[in-house]
């Protein structure tokens, strides 16, 4: 099992379901407490009914404990399994009514994952025989960035930035706000300075100027060429010359992804990893 990111610390886990629990159960559970009798036991299997890559088999029994410690989880099919119609990920057993309480955040969750998993994977296809990485971004659904950004590292992708608070990204309305490319990294050195802090830092450039201006004022780790063209990222990379990581980002897609790649780039960014991946059907099904 690989070891979970920093960002999934178990209050943070904790807290996310805590959160989910709250606003789906709210006083209770009302249709497990009024047709299940208090005493039932029972047992549920995890059927997976699309083709596709399992994630948040780690996270499930995580939810079941919080509704019920009596609930035990007996995992079938890890996180990162390639998966079709008829595998069982999970079998889950103990109380029948705080299985029924629990599966809509199981399956939210899991479904969910798994279909930005499996994207990623097919993503992460289309870069082969390239150095090219595949990163997410910050376009994820509120209070469920922890989840995404977990399913696309299950998936092979990698992990940008998780918030505003871990990375310093100097994008073009920072730039066109300060004053110009120069202007905005002496500013943000000025920053982390009286600050203290220490931050990584990427520049967004828009055109081969742009990117001229940043390597002569340098200072940053990585630099994003935005909506460029796969000419016009060879341009840049000409210029880079290999002094800075290199990331491609804006408007790139399934089509478009591998001509970005054979550019030379380092890492691309694509939004559409969390905010446009189909979910894969699962079932909590009692046997």
């Amino acid at each position: 099992m690989q070891p979970l990111p920093a960002y999934l610390t178990d209050e943070a886990l904790a807290t996310f379901i805590r959160s989910a629990l709250a606003e789906d159960v709210g006083d209770g559970d009302h249709s497990a407490l009024a047709a299940i009798p208090a005493e039932a036991r029972n047992r549920a299997r995890l059927l997976v009914k699309g083709t596709g890559v399992l994630a948040g088999v780690a996270l499930a029994p995580r939810i079941f404990v919080a509704v019920d410690e009596a609930l035990e989880v007996r995992e079938a099919l890890p996180d990162g399994t390639r998966v079709r119609p008829g595998d069982v990920a999970f079998v889950v057993e103990g109380p029948a009514r705080s299985i029924l309480t629990a599966e809509r955040l199981v399956l939210n969750c899991m479904q969910r994952m798994s279909g930005i998993a499996t994207y990623t994977a097919q993503l992460t296809a289309l870069l082969a025989g390239t150095k090219a990485r595949l990163l997410d971004t910050r376009k994820t659904t509120p209070n469920f960035r922890l989840c995404e950004k977990w399913a696309v590292l299950i998936g092979g992708g990698v992990n940008h930035r998780y918030g505003l608070f871990d990375m310093i990204m100097l994008k073009d309305n920072h730039v066109d706000y300060a004053g110009g490319v120069a202007a905005a990294l002496a500013a943000t050195h000025a920053y982390l300075a009286r600050t203290g802090r220490q931050l990584p830092i990427v520049l967004e450039t828009r055109t081969l100027e742009e990117v001229q201006q940043a390597v002569a004022a340098g200072g940053f780790q990585r630099l994003m060429l935005d909506n460029m063209t796969p000419a016009q990222m060879r341009e840049a990379l000409a210029v880079v010359a290999g002094r800075f990581e290199t990331e491609a980002s804006g408007g790139i897609t399934e089509q478009t992804l591998a001509a970005v790649a054979a550019t030379g780039v380092d890492y691309i960014s694509v939004g559409a990893l969390t905010h446009s991946a189909d979910i894969l059907d699962l079932s909590l099904k009692a046997f």
